[in-house]
């Protein structure tokens, strides 16, 4: 057909009326029609949920230990070194501090008896078992914990007690008297060890046992202020001066088989040089224990 005869054709037949087209609602989109949103089905299409990159949703991942760590190395390390501090603490309690606290009520009568009486007792060797020795309720002569420990606080309530009787109590007082008597305790520890060492002592004397055996003065300390609260200077000078000769006799008995033993077990001569040091350094330590006694408790009694 001709061209233009189609198009008189077409100029003749009657136009259908066009539709409106409305665009199909795209996921996200609201509906113009619709005056309120339907959030009822969010939750089931997974609407306002977190979603991982690209769309897709995965639970989230817990974090390694060695994330952990690298998210916040100061403080694990801090955990680390005080887990470390108190296994050490531990090991070192259960193999030193229980066997200076292993003792029972006779070995505590009988120490107290050593201390006011050293002249009485014979053999103050102390006893080993299998190169180890033995427990100070098996052995008066081994160095305890117990006693020193419960004579310093005792001695502490002493002197608390005297500044009362005097008008004197003041809770600053205490503490400075408390303080004074770990310093000088301190003190001496540490000289003692730097003597060991400049005269070069090969000895099983460890450092506890220094503390033991220095920290029975306090028992000698404790029976002179009670007797001049009782009965005056005259009492104090009495009982204070028999302690002091008590634990001068005790000290020389006890350091004598700790420092010169190891000295003639070393084959060093009686007489020789580095052997009269080590007399020398055993009586100075036993006369600094009346000298302490004495400084630390006659401005207790008046």
């Amino acid at each position: 057909m001709h061209p233009a005869g189609l198009a008189a054709a077409a100029a003749g037949t009657p136009r259908l009326p066009s539709k409106r087209r409305i665009p199909v609602s795209q996921p996200g989109m609201a509906d113009p029609h619709q005056l309120f949103d339907d959030t009822s089905s969010a939750q089931s299409r997974g609407y306002g949920a977190q979603r991982a990159p690209g769309g897709l949703s995965y639970p989230a991942a817990s974090p390694t230990p060695h994330a952990a760590f690298l998210a916040d190395p100061v403080s694990n390390m801090a955990m680390a070194y005080g887990s470390s501090l108190a296994a050490q603490g531990k090991e070192l309690v259960d193999k030193n501090l229980k066997y200076y606290f292993a003792v029972d009520t006779m070995y505590v009568g009988r120490k107290l008896g050593l201390l006011f009486f050293p002249y009485l007792h014979q053999d103050w060797e102390v006893q080993y078992q299998q190169d180890t020795p033995v427990a100070p309720r098996f052995d008066v002569n081994a160095p305890d914990l117990y006693i020193p420990a419960m004579a310093f606080i005792t001695y502490v309530l002493v002197a608390g007690l005297a500044l009362g009787t005097q008008d004197r109590f003041s809770p600053d007082l205490l503490g400075l008297q408390a303080s004074s008597a770990l310093a000088w305790l301190t003190l001496e520890v540490l000289a003692i060890l730097l003597s060991l060492y400049l005269v070069t002592v090969n000895t099983d004397l460890t450092t506890i046992d220094l503390v033991a055996f220095l920290g029975y003065k306090y028992v000698g300390m404790i029976g002179g202020v009670l007797m001049g609260l009782l009965f005056g200077k005259i009492g104090y000078y009495l009982v204070l001066g028999w302690c002091c000769v008590a634990i001068f006799v005790f000290m020389i008995r006890t350091l004598r088989l700790k420092i010169l033993a190891d000295a003639a077990a070393e084959g060093v001569p009686v007489r020789g040089a580095r052997n009269q040091l080590r007399m020398y350094l055993t009586m100075a330590v036993a006369a600094a224990q009346p000298m302490l006694m004495y400084w630390l408790t006659f401005h207790l009694v008046r």
